[in-house]
């Protein structure tokens, strides 16, 4: 057992751990080395010195997927709060240094990253040059999936959205238009279900959330779409649409500013339809400086661009202290 805990003090390597921990939730040493963008072999050796350093066997083959041994299990239960007590432990000096400095991960929808980020981001570069965000784009599941992996830090994405370990917090409301090119059997000021249903659409792919509220928007009139295209991008259903290809049904967001498009024109949906975004954060998740001030950011713009994006809707009041994810209080020294 002494041996154990110098070996732990001594060598432990955050790496090994969390290549570990992912074989085994994964079941799979390939897969955590997708997950982790490197090769099998250099997964297997991680495990490999792991379990030399420890001098016990912590993964065995069960079938064909990868299980933790008893003493692998036992690890497991700790590798997480060794994770998020070296990161408080980072944090906890970040508070001492000037300025903000660091790197966050951020995840959100292509939509969302065309229309709401970009001022965002061009604010926070302006006032904090040596805070560096790392955006990708991708359907809400995936990533949400990647916030409870901890692979990225947080991400705003259109709801529902949900996990045990979660705090979601709604940011902005947007409402969704009709489009259809002016000049091609143009659309009334209002339309429904009924009204679209005939039409050719270019919808978003199924896989999205946007896609699954537009389909319930169909259904709740007994009706079901049958688009003519299915596409990942807001702007090529936007080009789609401008070709007179069919119409599209769009967050309004996506026709505001720049993003308006001088061949296309807007129609209310009635009844109408919106989509929240939120932000989704791990509740352990430690709150450094630099995290802190994106999520700020996000939840001003956020309160800013509600009125600009959708008319009829009257902003939540988000509380100004979120207790999912604030960090704790450090006593003073």
């Amino acid at each position: 057992m002494q041996s154990i805990r110098n070996t732990l003090e001594k060598t432990l390597n955050l790496d090994q751990l969390k290549s570990f921990g992912l074989v085994i939730e994964t079941g799979s040493f390939s897969a955590a080395a997708d997950r982790l963008g490197l090769t099998q072999p250099a997964v297997s050796l991680q495990i490999r010195q792991l379990e030399r350093k420890l001098a016990v066997r912590l993964v065995e083959r069960v079938g064909r997927q990868v299980k933790a041994t008893p003493a692998g299990a036992a690890l497991l239960l700790h590798a997480q709060h060794i994770e998020t007590a070296v990161e408080n432990a980072i944090d906890a000096l970040a508070d001492h240094t000037s300025g903000v400095t660091g790197r966050v991960r951020l995840g959100t929808g292509a939509t969302a990253c065309l229309y709401f980020l970009p001022g965002l981001l061009r604010g926070l570069r302006e006032r904090f040059p040596a805070l560096g965000i790392v955006v990708s784009t991708g359907n809400t599941d995936d990533q949400v999936r990647k916030v409870e992996e901890n692979s990225i830090d947080l991400a705003l994405v259109t709801l529902p959205a949900a996990g045990r370990s979660l705090s979601v917090v709604p940011v902005l409301d947007d409402e969704f238009v009709a489009i259809g090119r002016g000049d091609l059997a143009p659309l009334k000021a209002r339309v429904g279900p009924a009204d679209l249903a005939a039409l050719p659409l270019v919808l978003f792919e199924p896989a999205a959330n946007t896609r699954k509220l537009v389909d319930r928007w169909f259904a709740a009139e007994g009706l079901q779409p049958q688009p003519v295209m299915e596409l990942g991008s807001v702007e090529a259903m936007k080009e789609m649409v401008a070709a007179g290809l069919g119409y599209g049904i769009v967050p309004r967001m996506s026709m505001a500013g720049r993003g308006a498009h001088p061949g296309l024109k807007t129609s209310r949906l009635s009844p109408g339809m919106h989509r929240t975004l939120a932000i989704v954060i791990r509740r352990d998740k430690p709150v450094s400086k630099a995290l802190r001030v994106v999520l700020d950011a996000i939840l001003a713009a956020g309160k800013k661009g509600s009125s600009a994006f959708t008319p009829a809707f009257t902003p939540a009041v988000i509380p100004a202290v979120i207790p999912a994810v604030t960090p704790a209080k450090r006593p003073k020294t």
